[in-house]
């Protein structure tokens, strides 16, 4: 029987809340699939800074080393000045462990109010891979001048090779697997490239080149497409139905992944993945941590329980993944009212002992 070691990071705000649902069910899907979950908890967050004013250590980066994978509530407190715990842990996390790839499926729940006029389950059910680590995000750049009238912001976009054909290497392999004609519901499975060759004509130049190479090369299997990021974002809502799987650069994949999450059904339904294909994950949901609701039980835990069952399909826990994702289906299709806070006719815990016990059925 398989034991995977789980490091539980509930962070802030209602963030240990939906993370204690989350792990209700991975035990119930422990349970009915055979297998076991050894975990260990993490006090990593705002409260935690506040009384010793340390963020991430390196210590305990090296504790996440030794887990198989790591399950995140969210990070962000209000009293602490935006960016400090972002960077401090989140991206340190990202960073250290070498995160590199961003895993964010786009799949609209049966029963959940979709912003789109006439959209469907059918119609908007694609994932982007984002690359995690380069980009405008690795700190290159600085001030001259500050505090001047004169004065200099840069902060450089940066990739190599290496950057760009690992995330490529990961998205090609992602769309043989679970692109639409792996999945049943297409004719090909199809990887979109998101950039913008016509005006970031170095950056972008070098991934298209870097796509086209390795397709050429390994994947002549995988139909190739091409969009320009504007383009994204205006198909994104207008024909949802038109993507599979896509993959862009640190920067655009952050912007495109929200407007997807909101074309879902908003934030309460959107999880996601920070990958190491080699070494030690992050799953987290992508809607922050609330703290007005912090405490009151009536926050949706249903992203932070996608957010697992998308840990547990990447340990290899493929069928108590599927269980849960449509256990999220029933639930959003026939149980709840809304998905918004204090709204689901359930509380929280009772939305975690209802899908619970529909995956141990």
């Amino acid at each position: 029987m398989a034991t995977y070691k789980i490091a539980v990071m509930g962070g802030d705000g209602t963030g240990p809340e939906v993370t204690v649902e989350a792990v209700k069910v991975m035990d119930a899907a422990a349970a009915k699939f055979g297998f076991k979950v050894d975990k260990t908890d993490f006090d990593f967050g705002g409260e935690r800074y506040m009384r010793t004013g340390e963020t991430l250590p390196d210590c305990g980066v090296e504790e996440f080393r030794q887990f198989d994978s790591i399950l995140l509530g969210a990070i962000g407190h209000p009293d602490v000045a935006p960016g400090i715990l972002e960077k401090g842990i989140l991206l340190k996390a990202r960073f250290e462990l070498d995160q590199y790839i961003n895993l964010r499926p786009v799949k609209l729940f049966p029963g959940v109010d979709c912003p789109l006029k006439g959209k469907t389950p059918e119609d908007i059910d694609y994932v982007v891979v984002r690359e995690n680590t380069g980009d405008a995000y690795t700190g290159t750049g600085g001030f001259t001048l500050k505090g001047t009238p004169n004065e200099v912001a840069v902060q450089s976009s940066v990739y190599n090779r290496f950057q760009v054909d690992r995330a490529l290497k990961y998205a090609f392999e992602y769309a043989q697997k679970h692109g639409k004609k792996a999945r049943g519901v297409g004719k090909e499975n199809t990887l979109g490239l998101v950039g913008k060759t016509n005006v970031l004509t170095f950056i972008y130049d070098l991934w298209e080149r870097a796509f086209n190479e390795m397709g050429d090369a390994e994947y002549k299997d995988i139909r190739r497409d091409y969009y320009h990021v504007d383009a994204t974002c205006m198909w994104m809502v207008k024909s949802p139905e038109w993507f599979d799987v896509l993959v862009t650069g640190n920067m655009f994949g952050d912007i495109i992944t929200d407007l997807g999450a909101m074309t879902q059904g908003g934030m309460g339904i959107a999880a996601g993945g920070n990958i190491n294909p080699e070494g030690v994950s992050m799953f987290e949901p992508i809607g922050g941590s609330a703290p007005k609701y912090t405490g009151k039980g009536v926050i949706n835990p249903l992203a932070a329980v996608c957010a697992m069952a998308m840990m547990l399909d990447n340990l290899g826990e493929e069928k108590a993944a599927k269980k849960i994702e449509d256990v999220v289906k029933v639930v959003t299709g026939t149980k709840l009212k809304s998905l918004a806070a204090g709204q689901m006719g359930y509380s929280t815990s009772e939305v975690g002992d209802m899908v619970a016990q529909l995956v141990a059925d």
